[in-house]
């Protein structure tokens, strides 16, 4: 006569679920899903406006959290998402969509999110131009000393500044950052579609020249290149 199995001695139903391979893969996507959505998120720099602090194809990392217990503040090199002032977001084919969905979890591969990467230079409230009489951007009034910039526009005091005509492709403003937004450039001043990009030439432009990121666009600040591994390094305050 066959002994009945104990109903104890065999795995219910969630336990099974539990010990799935599935299970954990699921678990898995959803924890990196949280950390990207709430602490870091990696991202690939798209272009060369950065250079040669950042290059185009780096992988960086960006803390969510720098700027839920401070503000964004100038000299940070911030990611944010395009804003609709910047132009049209590119178009995708329902594969490219769903390779970004997968992109956007994991942390690898394309991305859905149309990001951008720049240094804040603008707070809220501040007025930016350029240039002083040595070709330095200027914030109230003060200059800036910006030894990560390796490629600027022309400036020649005297013969090629914000005075001569026509005026250096460097100058702009002077340009009042709104509340609750940002004025940001890229390193890469002589290459870089920037906040400026439609003022410069013009030392007293157009009020709407300028384009600003708004607050809530900003995803995170720059803290680490971890790739390619011979461009790994860490950030400080001011890059």
């Amino acid at each position: 006569m066959t002994t009945p199995t104990p109903t104890a001695s065999r795995p219910t139903r969630w336990r099974r679920i539990r010990r799935s391979p599935l299970t954990h893969l699921a678990l898995a996507l959803v924890l990196l899903a949280l950390v990207q959505g709430l602490v870091i998120k990696p991202f690939q720099v798209p272009s060369e406006s950065m250079s040669p602090t950042l290059e185009a194809g780096d992988r960086l990392l960006a803390s969510r959290i720098a700027y839920t217990v401070s503000a964004p503040g100038a000299g940070d090199v911030a990611v944010f998402a395009r804003p609709d002032t910047w132009g049209p977001r590119p178009e995708r084919s329902a594969l490219r969509t769903a390779l970004g969905w997968v992109g956007d979890i994991v942390g690898f591969g394309p991305s859905n999110q149309d990001a951008l990467v720049k240094r804040i230079i603008g707070e809220p409230g501040t007025t930016v131009r350029c240039c002083s009489d040595a070709g330095q951007v200027e914030v109230d009034g003060v200059p800036l000393s910006e030894g990560y910039i390796v490629t600027d526009l022309p400036f020649t005091p005297g013969a090629n500044d914000c005075s001569s005509s026509p005026a250096s492709a460097r100058c702009f403003g002077p340009i009042t950052v709104p509340a609750g937004e940002y004025l940001v450039l890229g390193d890469n001043r002589a290459n870089s579609a920037d906040s400026v990009i439609a003022c410069r030439g013009n030392a007293i432009p157009p009020s709407d020249c300028a384009r600003f990121v708004p607050r809530e666009d900003i995803i995170g600040k720059v803290v680490t290149i971890v790739w390619p591994l011979d461009r790994l390094r860490l950030f400080t305050d001011g890059g």
